[in-house]
């Protein structure tokens, strides 16, 4: 009996320190793939962006990437981001919708011990209140189908746009898409990764032909995330890349999220891994695209607020 208890003893503390391990910095690689020059586009006149902050998870950033601090809290925005085009305005995300507190209570456990959560004014009410029309938004466009990127479909009457990796990820019964499964009346629509290498990504699809909004499949977190590229009329870039990263640390170091996240979340870690070395490479080579991930209040911040926009 005391070698069995010993044994189970030693097993516990591997585990322990394995799992206090996956939190330590660890850098990933930087991927050598070749990323061709920066896309040419042409956005029109017109075009412009916004940010609708809808509120916030606040945790440590020891969860969010590999050697954060635990003494450091972070807040973990859930913002909308609003693309004005003169041929059909687009919500990237949705952010906190007007249901969230009766969605959080559906989070794993785990997440619910480890965060808390702050709801703003949702995307939807936030553009009546600003007079926007949101019958103008032609379509919402969601990086992934996790709950806190899909709240406030109901919101809208917009089809909800996604690639079919992440159309079988919803409709195959994953639970961290039950939410996007439960809205039975939301209209989804599929687009195809019809076009050619975007930075080294093997696929793409031109949003509007000219350019000026180009998605990129960057599976890993969910089958079919993706990350949205958009340029203004003025030159300004940005790269919305959805939950690759949580904090901008994953692609300044860059450094994945600590295992008991990814495990909580992710759907392939390597394919996540490939990703974040990839985006790094390109967040490198050309520093004046702006990286945005979907849950860096700071990098949030950096963009005007609705009724803001900027072109």
């Amino acid at each position: 009996m005391r070698r069995l208890l010993t044994l189970i003893a030693a097993v516990l503390l591997a585990g322990v320190a394995a799992l206090a391990w996956s939190f330590t910095a660890a850098r990933l690689p930087i991927s050598g793939a070749a990323l061709g020059e920066l896309p040419k586009a042409s956005p029109p006149a017109g075009m412009t962006l916004s940010a609708l902050p809808t509120g916030a998870m606040h945790a440590r950033a020891g969860f969010a990437y590999r050697g954060g601090s635990f003494f450091e809290p972070r807040d973990f925005g859930m913002t909308a981001v609003l693309v004005r085009h003169p041929r059909g305005d687009l919500l990237i995300d949705t952010g906190f919708g007007r249901d969230v507190a009766a969605q959080a209570r559906r989070l794993p456990w785990l997440m619910r011990a480890t965060s808390t959560y702050t709801a703003g004014v949702p995307a939807a009410d936030q553009l009546a209140r600003g007079g926007y029309d949101v019958s103008r938004i032609a379509g919402l466009l969601i990086t992934h189908a996790h709950w806190d990127h899909v709240s406030g479909v109901p919101s809208f009457h917009a089809p909800v746009w996604m690639n079919a990796s992440e159309r079988r990820f919803v409709d195959g019964g994953a639970p961290m898409a039950a939410l996007m499964r439960s809205f039975v009346g939301a209209e989804v629509r599929e687009y195809a990764w019809d076009g050619g290498p975007y930075l080294g990504f093997p696929r793409s699809h031109d949003w509007y032909g000219d350019g000026a909004i180009v998605l990129v499949p960057v599976p890993g977190h969910t089958p079919g995330s993706v990350a949205v590229f958009v340029t203004l009329p003025s030159g300004a870039r940005y790269a919305f890349i959805g939950d690759l990263v949580w904090q901008r640390e994953g692609l300044d170091l860059p450094a994945e999220r600590p295992w008991l996240a990814r495990w909580l979340v992710d759907d392939d870690a390597e394919g996540v891994r490939a990703g974040i070395s990839h985006m790094a490479a390109v967040h490198a080579r050309f520093p004046e695209i702006v990286m945005i991930p979907a849950h860096d209040a700071r990098a949030a911040a950096e963009l005007p607020a609705f009724p803001a926009s900027r072109g």
